[in-house]
């Protein structure tokens, strides 16, 4: 069988080294991306895989690294929007979005689109990486997507989760009849070093020894790699949100339609004073 090609925003550390791993182990071609050259090009040359650095609090990181991925890949199987994370106090990127919303949705959501030619024309999937925090924390207002008016490390990491749930809703609704195939997932509690440098009560979970009640970042992984490999539309249905490849409830925002369509639209609208237009 012809080795798949498998891009892993996030893969540098945690739940997306382990999936990189895993799935380099059962012959795909694993394309490793992260933030920090090192522990990126370690993964890397660990599974004998490509790398590229990248930033996502940068959008001109994200476009470079989009330029790049076209040009060496002329098939990309599966695209796993893995990068994100929790901050600390509210802070605005060098393009102008609060880091929280920029990292975990505008930066997934601009790298998807930009890819989408190809990830249609190869008949890809799309997994993006969300939380129970979404059902916790996240209520998404469009007039305030920045959190300017209310901020707390926890909201804004909730928002970007349930934004990445969204996202995935309306990818299913706008491209499966052109072939794409996607899904949102909650990978647990992870023994990562997720929270280091955030003012959320969580740091006090992954941060102390507490941090070994956790599950291991392979355990986390597991879903991930369930949704690589498995067959969409047997194993596991497109457009919805899993844990323990399983179907999970998320919040009630998740299934507005109309939301998702709008948060798709002002997403796009949002990047198109950085950009040629975006797909739609």
């Amino acid at each position: 069988m012809t080795a798949r090609t498998i891009v892993i925003t996030g893969a540098s550390d945690g739940i997306g080294a382990a999936a990189a791993r895993a799935l380099s182990r059962d012959g795909d071609r694993v394309v490793i991306v992260g933030r920090s050259p090192a522990k990126t090009a370690a993964v890397a040359a660990e599974l004998g895989a490509d790398f590229f650095v990248a930033d996502f609090a940068r959008l001109d990181e994200v476009r470079s690294l989009a330029s790049e991925l076209l040009a060496r890949y002329p098939q990309i199987d599966v695209l796993a929007n893995n990068a994100g994370g929790i901050m600390g106090s509210r802070e605005m990127t060098v393009d102008g979005y609060e880091k929280t919303f920029q990292v975990n949705h505008l930066a997934p959501f601009l790298l998807t689109t930009l890819l989408m030619d190809r990830l249609v024309a190869s008949q890809a999937r799309v997994i993006n990486t969300s939380s129970a925090a979404n059902l916790i924390f996240g209520k998404i207002d469009l007039d305030d997507l920045q959190a300017e008016t209310k901020y707390s490390a926890n909201k804004a990491y909730g928002d970007g989760k349930l934004a990445n749930i969204l996202f995935t809703r309306e990818l299913e609704h706008r491209y499966h009849d052109r072939g794409l195939t996607t899904a949102a997932f909650h990978p647990g509690g992870v023994a990562t070093s997720f929270s280091t440098g955030s003012t959320s009560l969580m740091r006090f979970v992954y941060q102390t020894p507490l941090k070994r009640l956790l599950i291991s970042p392979e355990q986390g992984a597991d879903t991930l790699v369930w949704l690589a490999t498995a067959e969409p539309g047997t194993d596991w249905a497109s457009g919805e949100y899993y844990e323990k490849r399983r179907i999970q409830k998320a919040n009630r925002q998740a299934y507005d339609p109309t939301l998702a369509a709008a948060l798709w639209d002002r997403s796009a609208a949002m990047l198109a004073g950085h950009s040629a237009p975006l797909p739609g």
